[in-house]
């Protein structure tokens, strides 16, 4: 398996609140996981690194080979639960750090199936030749108005309220986890991206970078962000055999 990322401040900010970290297991399994942090400029770095090393860890020393479906969902939701506590504690230990949280999106890749979790707005993608099927379901004030019909995906994306999530890692002791597993094929690509990205590249540009180079995918996303606004922090991770 192939592992390419990227991820760069943008145009906008003052510093890189996104968080992100892979790596290959035993028997061709990959893992990923990407967290974009909020809170202040400290907060939501310490939020982030947080996330992606404690979930880190726990996926290195938990993970064994031939784990069923559920093992892996529960060893996600119990990565990601550590995590939240860590980040929740660690915001009550000084006034600089309250309110402090992070997105996250974690994958697992393992014979032609790609498991996923996520709290927040950063978002896993799986591209098949000219098609791209996002796995993950923003959690997001709206992406609800979308769902209840009041407006239209195109409409979302101009939407001022776009970046009010409504679940994250660490702003509160409790926290509800998505799980999803999706069958892929060979030469599929997977994609765990921050909104940075999703903002300010279309789908359909995801597309067709898809087609050329695999080496320079993830730098080739972050260029377009930024020709395009870098109105955000730009962090990208791809899996591919």
């Amino acid at each position: 398996m192939k592992i390419v990322a990227k991820t760069d401040i943008g145009l906008r900010r003052d510093s890189n609140q996104d968080s992100y970290a892979s790596g290959e297991l035993f028997g061709s399994v990959v893992w990923a996981v990407v967290c974009d942090g909020m809170g202040g400029v400290e907060g939501g770095s310490l939020a982030s690194q947080i996330g992606v090393d404690v979930i880190s860890e726990r996926i290195k020393s938990s993970y064994r080979e031939g784990m069923s479906v559920n093992s892996i969902r529960n060893m996600l939701a119990s990565a990601i639960t550590a995590a939240n506590i860590k980040i929740y504690e660690t915001s009550k230990t000084d006034i600089g750090f309250e309110g402090m949280g992070t997105t996250v999106v974690v994958v697992i890749v393992a014979d032609n199936v790609v498991y996923v979790a996520h709290l927040g707005d950063s978002r896993a993608y799986v591209i098949s030749g000219n098609s791209l099927n996002q796995l993950t379901k923003d959690h997001s004030i709206v992406q609800e108005l979308v769902d209840s019909g009041v407006i239209t995906k195109d409409e979302a994306a101009s939407d001022p309220r776009k970046n009010i999530i409504t679940r994250a890692l660490g702003v509160d002791s409790d926290i509800h986890i998505d799980f999803a597993a999706e069958d892929i094929k060979d030469n599929d690509i997977v994609v765990l991206c921050t909104d940075g990205l999703t903002n300010f590249v279309s789908e359909e540009t995801m597309c067709e970078f898809a087609e050329e180079d695999f080496d320079s995918f993830a730098q080739r996303l972050v260029n377009e962000a930024n020709a395009n606004g870098g109105g955000d922090n730009i962090t990208v991770v791809a899996i591919t055999d």
